[in-house]
Parts: structure tokens; sequence; C-alpha cells
């Protein structure tokens, strides 16, 4: 039997895997060992999305984590490597932009062994990203590049990728897949909205985590200015991120708003169907949102999902304080109809047959 292994570390990349995984326990006709380099560690960044999700439990745990980029870059290659030589796979899967991404990659280009990136030819294009980094570098040693969308598609021609030994496909947004999977349990499994006394449609979701934002305190005291004062009129309930907590912690900032601990993906899903509007820096949330047709307010100066700008589903804003308000408002008065289709269906059953195909 084939063998694939499949790096993780954060917590989209759950989610994600969790999809690929089930399909790939269905077909029976492929073995999948899963790496989580540890890069989320703590329960509710981690243990909790096994447990709730019923991905299967990890082969390794590398617990690696809470280091500069360069070190917990290096020592996850290192360890991957040495798991590599032990199970011999035929391919390997990365998701995403994160440094378990690339250091999967890299650990598996250097053993000649195949690499499949989903989630491949996003761009930023702000090289000060970390992400960018790694998404770019992923993307040009990947023997097969999975895109969720045609812009994606387009910016790997843009960078010739056709002239190279790479197999391309537009598959879809697998991230589509698991919001349509799990929102059938999440009702059940989750009690947030009754526990945090929210009304339906009548509170802001927020999330704020990206380094562009907690490493500047001008950006991050505006943006938390505007939630604040948005907090006056609509409840702002915001998951708080360890980083983003710490960052806080150390400048004395203390958001008057609903600040709760990290939640769980059928918290968070049923704070999506739920809330009126999303506030966040998250790549992987400005999708979710737009799955469960909730408008976005982007707080980066950029996004890779450039079509839901272009179809007025998201809007980039920055750290601006008068932005967020002018486009909260903007939205609050807009009765957006969400009726393109921007991320294909069944997207795990197309990879899967990509992948199968690339090994056999």
């Amino acid at each position: 039997m084939k063998k694939i292994v499949t790096v993780i570390g954060a917590r989209p990349q759950f989610i994600k895997a969790a999809v690929l995984s089930r399909i790939i326990k269905e077909n029976d006709a492929v073995e999948e060992v899963i790496i989580h380099t540890g890069q989320h560690f703590d329960t509710n960044m981690s243990k909790i999305f096994f447990d709730e999700m019923m991905i299967p439990k990890p082969t390794y745990n590398l617990e690696v984590n809470s280091m500069s980029h360069a070190a917990m870059t290096g020592q996850m290659m290192e360890k991957i490597e040495k798991v590599l030589g032990i199970e011999k796979p035929d391919a390997l899967i990365v998701y995403g932009d994160t440094n378990s991404t690339i250091a999967g990659a890299l650990a598996a280009k250097k053993m000649n062994i195949k690499v499949v990136h989903i989630e491949a030819g996003l761009r930023s294009f702000n090289m000060k990203m970390p992400e960018e980094i790694n998404r770019i570098l992923t993307d040009r040693i990947s023997d097969l590049l999975s895109c969720p969308s045609q812009v994606a598609i387009n910016n790997l021609h843009n960078e010739g990728f056709q002239n190279l030994p790479v197999l391309i496909e537009n598959h879809g947004d697998i991230m589509k897949d698991a919001v349509n999977y799990y929102s059938q349990f999440s009702a059940n499994k989750s009690s947030i909205i009754k526990d945090q006394k929210l009304q339906k449609n009548e509170f802001v979701l927020a999330t704020i985590h990206r380094q562009e934002n907690t490493d500047d305190e001008k950006k991050l005291r505006s943006i938390f200015l505007g939630l604040e004062e948005i907090h006056k009129t609509h409840t702002v309930i915001l998951p708080m991120h360890p980083r983003t907590k710490a960052v806080l912690n150390k400048l004395s900032i203390h958001p008057k708003i609903q600040v709760i601990e990290p939640v769980g993906y059928y918290d968070m899903l049923e704070l999506l169907k739920n809330c009126s509007i999303v506030i966040t820096d998250s790549g992987g949330l400005q999708k979710e949102a737009f799955f469960n047709r909730k408008q976005t307010i982007v707080v980066r100066d950029e996004t890779e999902w450039v079509e839901l700008v272009s179809h007025g589903f998201a809007k980039v804003v920055g750290g601006n304080t008068k932005m967020i308000l002018q486009t909260f408002d903007t939205f609050k008065a807009t009765n957006k109809e969400f009726t393109v289709d921007l991320y294909g269906n069944n997207v795990g059953e197309k990879i899967y047959q990509s992948i199968y195909q690339l090994i056999h």
C-alpha cells in the first residue's frame, strides 16, 4: 500500500487535514501518517481540534514551538527528516503557509519525496510577511500544487510555473468542505452563544493574531480602538490568541470588549453562524465568514483572498480606526447576497484523486 505523510502544526491545518484524512480513510487505498510539529501546542489551539473533529491522532508529535522563525523551522526540518527516514512515504502533504509548511516541504524534497502543497498559489505580494516567504518557497519545490481559486492559478502562471515540472490543479478550497461537514454538528456540540449571552445577528466576531499587527504597537492600538468603539453599540467578542494576549499584557492594553479564551472549531462555527460581521486579520476566517454568508472587515494592508474583496464580501482597511468604523457602518446597512460560488465543491475528493494519481 502506498503511504503519505501529512505535516500539520497550526489550527487551520488541523481543520483542512480533517477533511482529507476522512476521505483517505474511506477510500482505504493509501496509508496516512500524521506529523504534528507542535507549532500550536496548548489545549485550546491544538488538542481540542483532534478530540472534537475526529482527526486521527498524530503518529508523531515533534513539540517544536516558542522559538524564532529560523530556529523553529530548522528544528522542524531536522525532526521531520528523521520521521521520513523511518516511514519512507511516497509523498508528503503540507497545507498553507506556516513554518510547519516550509519545513515539511524542504525536508521531503531534499530526500526526493514528492511534495503536495494544498492551498497553493496564494500571494499577498508583501515580502515582509513570513507567510508569504513560506508559501512562495513551498510552491516552488512542490510536485502537485492544489489551488483554491482561479486567482491562485493566475498567480502561478504569472510567475512562470507552467514552465516548471509541476502539476497545477484548481481543486477549490478544502475549507469549504470542512465548514459544510462540521456545520451539521456544531449547534449540538457548542453552547457558546448561550454561555456568552449573545444574540443572533447582534454581535461582531473579531480575531487578531497576525505578527504584522501584534508587532506594531500603533497599529494594534488603532485596531482595538475601533473594536472598542463598535462595542459601545454592538457586542464585540474576541477569542484571544496567546500571542496577542502576551503583547497586550506587555503594553498594558486592556480592551473594553468581550474577550474570551481561544475556542474550538464548533464554537467558532457557531460564532460565525450567529454574528453579524467579522473583523479579522486571519486568512482562514475570511473564507469561513464567506461560507457562513458574513461580510469581513480585514484589518491588514492586503489579503490573499482578493476575490472576496472584488465581489464586495470583504474590505481591507489596515489598522485604520476610521476605516474600520466606516466599513462597519457600510456593512451594517448592506444586505449582501452570497450567490457567487468562488471556491468549488467536493474539494477534498478532487485533491485525493490527484494525490492518488501522483503516487501511482
